[in-house]
């Protein structure tokens, strides 16, 4: 295990948990603390928090249960030589990273309700890329796929490739392999999506290719979509959180496509995956992480 990468990764999960707790309390400050939190058009919640701790967030004052937990899991920071192996630090820092994406992405909604369209496609001419999570009308169209065989599994694709003919090889040859596309963040001031709309590539969930969001922290949305398969489709309840990462790991076949450098809140993120059983695939150097039935 890379000191490197779980340094960084660790360093992420500080990062991330304070700007979640910063972004609650400002909207502590705003609204009343039984403003109405969530995701549109869904009955689990927040799917992560939701799927893992069988938390209900209905409130903003609901959210802090599940931030305190985040904050909870945080390793000590690495200092000189460490002769413990990184790799439970690092799963630690990863899902306290994802949890407060999490949160991050529900204070949006609540605070830029018309930032994401909700519906299956984007509208380009009218500059509407991003689609945020994806309701529980198209869970229910898209999610049996993973169960039935019809779709193998799905790329979380974060940043932007080189230009956009090498973004839409990648996606032709993803595409081509049944897989789905769920994309996220940006990098170089653009994104994978951007660069699919110059090379005239169709996007949106018609296509297989699901535009979640501008930042890292929309990709939450991918897991958040991976745990519901579990609970509507693997009978796994709420709150068992071992069943529901079980469960991706052997029944969700995904990994995390990076394009881009990989900074501590990629890196975070990408810890948090491992979690899941996710590998991250970068076309950056990054330290390998290969324990023994994590990722292989």
């Amino acid at each position: 295990m890379s000191r490197l990468i779980a340094f960084a990764a660790i360093q992420g999960g500080y990062k991330v948990v304070s700007q979640a707790e910063g972004a609650l309390n400002k909207a502590l400050a705003t609204y009343d603390a039984d403003t109405k939190v969530g995701f549109p058009n869904t009955g689990y919640f927040l799917p992560v928090i939701y799927s893992l701790f069988g938390i209900k967030v209905e409130t903003l004052e609901d959210l802090q249960e599940p931030l305190d937990i985040a904050r909870g899991l945080l390793p000590p920071h690495i200092k000189g030589k460490n002769w413990l192996p990184f790799l439970g630090p690092l799963l630690d820092a990863g899902m306290a990273g994802i949890i407060s994406y999490e949160i991050i992405e529900a204070l949006r909604y609540l605070n830029e309700p018309d930032f994401y369209l909700h519906a299956e496609d984007p509208d380009i001419e009218n500059g509407k890329l991003w689609t945020g999570a994806a309701d529980d009308t198209i869970f229910r169209k898209r999610g049996v796929e993973f169960v039935d065989g019809t779709a193998p599994g799905f790329a979380a694709i974060v940043g932007s490739a080189p230009d956009a003919e090498t973004a839409k090889m990648i996606i032709e040859d993803y595409q081509q392999r049944g897989l789905y596309m769920f994309l996220a963040a940006n990098h170089n001031g653009t994104s994978v999506i951007e660069q699919l709309i110059e090379a005239k590539v169709q996007i949106g969930w018609s296509t297989r290719i699901a535009c979640f969001g501008p930042d890292i922290s929309s990709a939450v949305f991918a897991l958040g979509f991976a745990n519901r398969v579990a609970m509507a489709f693997g009978g796994v309840q709420p709150g068992d959180y071992r069943k529901i990462l079980m469960y991706n790991k052997e029944r969700v076949f995904a990994f995390v496509n990076a394009l881009g450098d990989v900074g501590t809140e990629w890196g975070v993120a990408a810890a948090g995956c491992v979690n899941w059983g996710f590998p991250t695939i970068a076309d950056t150097d990054i330290t390998q992480i290969l324990p023994t039935g994590i990722c292989t």
